[in-house]
């Protein structure tokens, strides 16, 4: 876990200096890196979106709320997990933030306890889903070798067709399509049709 926390890093945005600094000073006693913002402008002109974490991040504050940031972030297509805390008990502003993906919403005075876990939390998630796509990028990428007509037996394979049924679809011969499918299973590094199935999924082609 050290390991994890030296690479990642908490973004803190509040308005509020008290918040920043007690939250701040909690966080780094887990050993985890912060850095601190005190508005969402502040924070847009330091956001590394390579830089995995999460945010910890007011709901009201002047300029750009919490909820606002979250919206801008989307447009940009950046996805960081957030957690929102908030002197004010809302549940219009916690159902939005939900529905916009928010990890959890927390009100003011909160238990640190809570809010160390749901950080680790937040920041697995994003370890995770960097992974996922760091994956789905490589598979697409060995998509892109294949061949059109291997494109098209790779999909047929996938599909649960055989290769003799394969090979009359294509109106080609049984032996065409073997070689084919060899070629698609180096390609693509698959040990078999089921892993090669599953990066089908993760493609999108089935």
């Amino acid at each position: 876990m050290a390991e994890t926390k030296a690479k990642t890093l908490v973004y803190l945005v509040d308005d509020d200096f008290s918040i920043r600094d007690s939250l701040s000073m909690l966080i780094e006693s887990t050993g985890q890196a912060v850095r601190c913002f005190e508005s969402a402008d502040e924070f847009l002109n330091n956001f590394d979106p390579d830089q995995a974490g999460c945010l910890i991040l007011d709901v009201r504050m002047p300029s750009m709320t919490g909820l606002e940031l979250q919206e801008e972030l989307a447009r940009r297509d950046f996805a960081i997990p957030i957690i929102f805390i908030s002197g004010h008990a809302d549940v219009p502003d916690s159902s939005k933030a939900f529905r916009a993906g928010a990890v959890d919403y927390m009100e003011k005075p909160f238990d640190s306890d809570k809010l160390l876990s749901r950080m680790e939390e937040a920041i697995q998630k994003d370890l995770d889903t960097r992974v996922y796509h760091a994956e789905k990028r490589k598979l697409k990428q060995r998509l892109s070798q294949l061949t059109p007509r291997e494109h098209e037996v790779f999909v047929l394979v996938v599909k649960g067709l055989s290769n003799k049924e394969a090979a009359k679809k294509l109106d080609v011969s049984n032996r065409t399509v073997d070689v084919h499918r060899a070629k698609i299973m180096e390609k693509m590094q698959a040990e078999d049709l089921a892993e090669l199935t599953v990066m089908a999924m993760h493609c999108g082609l089935i």
